[in-house]
């Protein structure tokens, strides 16, 4: 029983980056009273003010604003039959804390899915047949087409100000562009943010070897911009400080320079920090949320009613929040019952980096979304059947930040020491890299699940994430190393590496940093009995609970997931606002 009860709300938002922001700016303008619970600190923009974010030891090894395991953990095994052990840095995703979330950390790459994304089920019946797949795979289609959720997308284009080159604009290829994108029902708000010298060597590579390179699609601001919101943001300067930092500039769209600053002005919204929620409690039938309970600054229960109940934090932890406080039921890989859990990915990365001794990339006059990127090796684009494998991959170049610690030195360098300092200053702004970011299919045995041993300091158990690299897609990676080794050669480099995965590769939680794109756990459906959530983000079990967010999705794609996850809350919160405040119950029948 909670010591405390605070004063009834319309809606309670759990977590306030993108989701959490979205959902609050659209509900408090229908004139709802809106309350953001968030666990961390709050995070304003004058905290990333000249010098301080210059601080590469701080923010990129240390972690200053992500999510630290001594206070929220996981566990972390790659087999049902292995032991989980607690994972002691977040080194392959690392989760934001704090107002913004991972939304204020992010790079602002806005790459958006494909239509056949959206109907990965689909298209898997058609182009192969169940039965030539791996069996471990298990791959649906999003409940939405690409007509319901691309004008949601559109509008979270507008919002941030995204930067790029439109390459298909209602149905008609443009020159220039992704041309194997989905239709975009407008162009890009702005320009394209500058090449560096990297991204045009990267272009005409592309190009000379038949490929469609384009301008990475940026969340940082190339021209003075004002949003539809009334937010204004500045240029981008090409600080190099971007991944895993706060904007200096007001120029990266994140919670904070898009959407917050408006938010905080309306007296129906209010927010509180240090609100570390545990559970969602329900009414005595059981059939709908009454609030959530939260832990206050002071580790005091206090207990928040709310008629609409949103879980907004990221992803893996909206599972946590759903499994702690029996909503639906859990996964169990056995007997494939259940649905919290199930279908968790993550996505691949890694690539090649080319040294030149006699060529100056200037890695500290760049943007984290500066880069080129090609789209010729996505899902359907190649006949990946007689390839032995679905799914697909992006391939790009970008310089996301030129701080000298995690610049990269020569193969066969000293990691530490006298030796590395050596290699640092002799590699330093000679090497460039071609990346990858690739598909990850869902499966029978990669899950999450609550730990039944490890515990967090208020006795609630850790998440545990039972998940390792899936067969089909080391192949796909295997077949994406070759094309990208042969565009590595075609550069002519003095000398190069790659860390792309092999066969026999197995997942490590830490050191090295892949991406935060994790997804599923809770995702979207057209069945109760194989999904939590239905295409509005709406729980099954407790209609008046949403759960906004990647673990929504069924896979996961090579796109970055940000534009997919704002454009479903958009969709979410447009039927919350249409047809649920008018009639509260399901918005689906099941």
């Amino acid at each position: 029983m909670s010591s405390k009860n605070n004063d009834a709300v319309d809606v309670v938002i759990v977590g306030l980056g993108w989701a959490g922001a979205i959902m609050g700016i659209e509900l408090a303008n229908a004139g709802l009273k809106v309350r953001a619970l968030e666990r961390g600190q709050d995070r304003l923009n004058v905290d990333y003010a000249y010098p301080k974010p210059a601080d590469e030891l701080a923010y990129v090894k240390r972690h200053k604003i992500m999510m630290l395991p001594s206070t929220a953990a996981f566990t972390v095994r790659h087999t049902p039959k292995d032991i989980a052990l607690p994972m002691r840095e977040l080194g392959s995703f690392r989760l934001g804390d704090g107002v913004g979330g991972s939304g204020l950390h992010w790079t602002g790459m806005i790459t958006r899915p494909t239509p056949q994304d959206l109907q990965m089920g689909t298209y898997a019946d058609q182009h192969f047949g169940r039965k030539h797949l791996d069996e471990e795979l298990r791959i649906s289609n999003f409940p939405v087409s690409w007509e319901e959720i691309e004008p949601h997308m559109d509008f979270f284009d507008q919002v941030c100000g995204s930067s790029g080159v439109t390459g298909n604009l209602r149905g008609v290829v443009q020159s220039g562009g992704d041309p194997y994108e989905g239709p975009r029902s407008n162009p890009f708000p702005n320009k394209p943010l500058e090449d560096s010298l990297s991204n045009a060597m990267f272009r005409n590579a592309a190009a000379e070897l038949g490929y469609h390179p384009f301008t990475m699609p940026s969340a940082a601001v190339s021209v003075p911009y004002s949003n539809p919101y009334g937010q204004q943001l500045a240029p981008c300067n090409y600080c190099g400080f971007c991944q895993f930092y706060g904007c200096v500039n007001y120029s990266k769209a994140t919670p904070q320079t898009t959407i917050l600053d408006r938010l905080k002005l309306h007296p129906n919204f209010s927010y509180r920090v240090h609100a570390n929620v545990i559970r969602v409690d329900k009414h005595a039938d059981g059939k709908t949320a009454s609030g959530v309970t939260y832990l206050d600054e002071n580790n005091a229960e206090v207990f928040q009613p709310a008629k609409i109940v949103i879980l907004a934090t990221f992803g893996l932890n909206n599972v946590r929040l759903l499994l702690t406080s029996g909503i639906g039921k859990p996964y169990n890989p056995e007997t494939e019952e259940g649905t919290v859990g199930r279908n968790y990915a993550h996505q691949y990365g890694g690539g090649f980096t080319l040294f030149y001794k006699d060529h100056n990339f200037n890695p500290f006059v760049t943007a984290g979304p500066t880069g080129v990127v090609f789209s010729d090796l996505g899902t359907g684009l190649i006949n990946t059947a007689q390839l032995g494998f679905i799914g697909g991959a992006k391939i790009y170049t970008s310089q996301p930040t030129g701080t000298p610690i995690s610049a990269a030195v020569k193969p066969g360098s000293a990691s530490w020491g006298a030796g590395w300092k050596t290699a640092l200053k002799e590699s330093y702004g000679h090497s460039m890299s071609i990346k990858l970011e690739a598909s990850n299919m869902a499966t029978r045995g990669n899950y999450l699940d609550l730990d039944p041993t490890y515990r967090d300091s208020n006795g609630i158990p850790l998440l545990r994430i039972t998940y390792d690299y899936v067969q089909n897609d080391l192949r796909m990676l295997q077949f994406l190393k070759t094309k990208m080794e042969a565009m590595a050669r075609h550069m002519k480099p003095d000398t190069y590496g790659n860390n792309v995965l092999k066969m026999d590769s197995h997942w490590a939680p830490s050191p090295n940093y892949t991406n935060t794109h994790t997804t599923g756990g809770a995702i979207m459906g057209d069945n109760p009995k194989t999904s939590v959530l239905n295409k509005y983000l709406q729980c099954w079990d407790l209609h008046n609970v949403f759960v906004p967010g990647a673990n929504a999705f069924p896979q996961n794609f090579y796109a970055n997931p940000t534009a997919m996850v704002a454009g479903l809350t958009y969709f979410a919160v447009k039927a919350i606002k249409e047809q649920y405040l008018r009639q509260p119950g399901p918005l689906v029948q099941a």
